[in-house]
């Protein structure tokens, strides 16, 4: 399939001629063929003028038609074939295996949505009979279903090329939901997003919808991202990347004449609980698993270990010492794009500055483009004093926090800011302490899990991914699961309608 740098709107193509930029081989900083148009502020307006058209007839799609669009996006993803993958390889630097694995779960996700669609749970219908012979008033006919918010602009995200971006979840569950979707491409995968944006557009046609269902625009800078927020014709916004970006847009949103929600993913560095008895038991073990966790993708993912929680003592030395042991032998990763790498060894060599942290052991180092791992430890005291040690370094970087009893250690909790997972480590001897921090642990972060560490994000009816401020914008749902398609949908309550005015699902 060609690629040509055009933007995709409102099922038509067009060169943007608001600049241009090329991708780059993330493994080596050098350009890639073809340059991307940019977006004009017509094109912006083409493409929520045409969704806020489309709007009117998608909203009402059966639920079969939406299920079946889904998976012909499904379909239409999965016969790009391996072109797709060794794009991304090139744009990403992220490896094959990795990338088949988004791959299926891009594909699996809207699947997944269709049958969310066609079970038709998610319209939440709900019936309450009226009753005119009440006394003293008469008690009214009312009927509920959720309705689409409204088109909604995606922003996709850095460090999942498929399944974050053009027709990731957001997308998804938009669709799903029965809102239009105008999609602002990530630049660090320009090529990947194309590939994919093409897909989107045609079942757009082939399943017979408005064209201006779906659009794919690319930016040269920020215009484009803040103007599609500030359109009136947007009415949600879905977002995964930096908490500068996040809440830049969540303030433009905020000073429309109609403010809008930005269901925002922004930061969070998932503490990590090893108790006692998890350490005086298998402390070796949990280091080796420890180290896997941080290194992977380089550690580019939202839901990396990037703060360890454990009382002092010789089983945290033990952990300490094999994580130590295990780190110089780590090879260097490619990272997603030259910034990131940049961002992220300024983030490491803030750490190796500070007076209260000292570095542990780090992995072997490579090019520029290139991440090498990094483990450092400071005290309890040290943290609670510095609020700086909280703020993320994106990348395969790890804080191990010595507190001096678990008393401390809930202190530490208690000053943290909202994440999306939190990790205990226990054995049976650990049960009582773990119980009795949970409901604080659930104030804290959307996800929380025992024994094992929170890389990995299984797309289940059953998950949240999300969490309390700056985890997410909005802490109340999350960008994983079939509980995403209620961010874009609202309810309403009809009363006293005659049947020949209700809508069909409530007939």
């Amino acid at each position: 399939m060609t690629i040509n740098g055009n933007l995709l709107v409102a099922g038509s193509e067009k060169r943007g001629l608001n600049g241009e930029f090329q991708g780059v081989e993330a493994a080596t900083g050098k350009l890639l063929p073809v340059s991307f148009g940019g977006a004009s502020p017509q094109d912006v307006d083409q493409a929520t003028s045409q969704a806020w058209e489309a709007f009117g007839s998608y909203r009402e799609t059966g639920l079969e038609t939406r299920a079946a669009f889904l998976e012909s996006i499904a379909e239409g993803i999965e016969a790009i074939g391996d072109e797709l993958v060794v794009r991304a390889m090139s744009e990403t630097g992220l490896p094959r295996g990795r990338l088949e694995g988004e791959r299926a779960r891009t594909v699996g996700q809207l699947r997944l949505f269709a049958k969310e669609v066609r079970a038709g749970r998610f319209q939440e219908l709900r019936f309450d009979a009226g009753d005119a012979s009440r006394k003293p008033v008469a008690k009214p006919d009312l009927r509920l279903r959720n309705v689409p918010i409204g088109p909604v602009a995606v922003f996709g995200a850095s460090n999942f090329p498929l399944a974050f971006s053009v027709a990731g979840g957001d997308t998804a569950s938009a669709l799903a939901a029965g809102c239009p979707v105008v999609v602002k491409a990530h630049s660090a995968h320009p090529g990947t997003s194309e590939l994919v944006g093409r897909a989107v557009q045609r079942a757009v046609a082939s399943a017979g919808l408005h064209p201006g269902t779906f659009s794919l625009l690319f930016d040269t800078g920020f215009e484009v991202g803040q103007r599609l927020v500030a359109d009136s014709r947007i009415r949600a916004v879905g977002f995964t990347g930096s908490r500068r970006g996040g809440t830049a847009l969540i303030e433009i949103a905020s000073r429309r004449r109609q403010p809008i929600p930005v269901y925002a993913e922004m930061s969070s560095i998932n503490p990590v609980i090893f108790f006692p008895g998890a350490l005086k038991s298998r402390a070796a073990d949990i280091a080796s698993t420890f180290v896997a966790s941080l290194v992977l993708g380089a550690g580019q993912f939202c839901t990396n270990p990037g703060l360890l929680l454990a009382v002092d003592g010789e089983e945290l030395d033990t952990f300490v010492a094999r994580a130590a042991e295990l780190l110089p032998e780590v090879g260097p990763q490619a990272m997603l794009t030259p910034s990131i790498a940049k961002a992220y060894y300024d983030g490491v060599a803030k750490l190796e500055r500070h007076p209260e942290v000292r570095a542990v052991a780090s992995g072997k180092t490579g090019s520029e483009f290139e991440g090498a791992a990094a483990l450092f430890e400071t005290s309890a005291d040290a943290f609670l004093a510095h609020h700086e040690l909280q703020d993320e370094v994106f990348g395969a970087a790890g804080l191990v926090v010595r507190c001096k009893d678990l008393a401390q250690l809930e202190n530490v909790l208690d000053e943290l800011e909202g994440q999306l997972t939190i990790a205990l480590h226990i054995t049976d001897e650990d049960e009582a302490p773990a119980r009795r921090l949970i409901p604080k642990l659930e104030m804290l972060a959307g996800r929380l899990l025992v024994n094992g560490f929170g890389t990995g994000v299984e797309v289940s009816p059953a998950m949240v991914h999300g969490g309390p401020y700056p985890a997410t914008a909005d802490g109340r749902s999350t960008s994983v699961g079939t509980l995403a398609i209620y961010r874009f949908l609202r309810p309403v309550s009809y009363q006293d309608f005659t049947v020949t005015l209700l809508p069909e699902a409530l007939r």
